[in-house]
């Protein structure tokens, strides 16, 4: 039986270029005629895992694309980030998603093909495009199958989880959550090409309104909050309220004021909260101010299936979608780290950032040490990083040391 892998390098004449980088080819195609950029990653080993040289072939990829006004075809059968590089990948993933980021605003179309697993940063690539393509047995998520059954407090074998996770993640309930979403037939994977190609690129404002139709919960009304940390950030006074589980305001310093937003109570973030960031920036972006600084204290984002059935992913990317938009606006778009960050949250923040800051002590992971035990195994005991090992991986460019903090 024909795979999607074959079907897609044979539909439009894949002729890889360079060598193979761990579990990524990069290469062109043609389809009708119009020459295409693609990026092939496999599952090859560590779960098709993407790690520093991983990300800086695709990083390549899209910067050539962008200079050839190339639609770019991703095949994505990947488990997501290569944690086992710890903050060298983070850094990486980081780069990665910028230049992701920077190929969607072109308006040039980027469409994926996905295999078997579609799993956090990877999920978060495959909603940088229009259009997806998904076999019958793709499984996409921010979080994967044994994370999410042991917060639900259930085995990933048990048969009640495994029906409980079909009937939120499967390629079919992908494709009725969103109709840019298709389950491949198994037949012609060129004419779905050339039609999502055709599409055009991402419209990340219609996105954002789309997603936020599937939320129906209600928040309490806005309330005003005051922060240890802010006083110490913003020595010239501040405002700031807590809406919809968010840090909202305006603050002072040198001079200037500067608008803010936060998730910092430590919380995962789920579809909902992630939702309500995006639009804060979206209806910001009406009004662009000089700068807008994001502030951080949340390790990784939720892990449950109420989320997954909504397709958390789409919402981690809204967030960086909408900063991005910003960023292009005019607006200096900062991030300042002042407690916990990591995974595709700190990633969506991070990579539209033109600098990030941490608190002299924050703590940067890739993902928290027990997910990465869930996924290598051994304990969650790591080395805390100091402020040379984030600069130096590239997850953070500068350091305040503002002494005692707290919310």
């Amino acid at each position: 039986m024909t795979t999607s892998l074959e079907a897609l390098t044979a539909a439009i004449d894949f002729k890889p270029q360079g060598d193979r980088a761990g579990n990524v080819t990069a290469g062109r195609g043609t389809l009708a005629g119009r020459a295409l950029r693609v990026g092939l990653v496999e599952n090859r080993f560590a779960s098709g895992a993407i790690g520093a040289d991983e990300a800086e072939r695709l990083v390549a990829l899209f910067k050539v694309a962008a200079l050839e006004h190339a639609p770019v075809v991703l095949h994505l059968d990947s488990a997501g980030a290569k944690v086992s590089e710890g903050l060298r990948a983070l850094g990486a993933f980081r780069a990665l998603f910028h230049a992701g980021l920077d190929f969607a605003a072109t308006g040039t179309p980027i469409v994926a093909v996905l295999g078997k697993n579609c799993y956090g940063g990877s999920s978060m690539l495959a909603h940088l495009a229009s259009h997806r393509l998904f076999n019958s047995f793709t499984q996409l998520a921010m979080t994967g199958p044994a994370i999410l059954a042991a917060q639900a407090g259930m085995n990933a074998l048990d048969e009640a989880f495994r029906a409980m996770a079909e009937a939120a993640m499967s390629p079919a309930a992908r494709a009725k959550a969103n109709a840019s979403n298709t389950v491949w037939d198994g037949k012609d994977i060129a004419a779905w090409l050339a039609s999502a190609i055709a599409a055009g690129g991402l419209d990340g404002v219609a996105r954002h309104v789309a997603i936020g139709a599937r939320m129906k919960e209600k928040a309490p009304a806005p309330e005003a909050v005051q922060r240890r940390d802010l006083e110490k950030i913003y020595t010239e006074g501040y405002e700031a309220r807590e809406d919809h589980g968010l840090l909202e305001g305006v603050g002072r310093r040198d001079g200037h004021a500067e608008a803010f937003l936060g998730l910092v109570n430590r919380k995962p973030v789920g579809a909902s909260r992630a939702w309500h960031f995006a639009d804060h920036v979206w209806r910001h972006a009406q009004k662009p101010p000089a700068h807008l600084e994001i502030f951080l204290d949340c390790a990784t984002h939720a892990a449950r299936l109420e989320d997954e059935k909504v397709v958390l992913s789409e919402y981690i990317v809204d967030m960086a979608s909408a900063l991005d938009h910003l960023a292009r606006k005019g607006t200096q778009v900062g991030l300042t780290v002042v407690g916990q960050a990591g995974g595709g949250v700190y990633v969506a923040l991070a990579a539209p950032a033109k600098q990030v800051t941490t608190l002299h002590e924050a703590d940067i992971q890739v993902l928290p040490g027990a997910a990465v035990a869930a996924i290598l195994g051994g304990t969650s005991q790591e080395k805390v990083p100091t402020f040379a090992d984030y600069r130096a991986a590239g997850v953070a460019e500068a350091e305040l040391k503002l002494g005692l903090i707290g919310g």
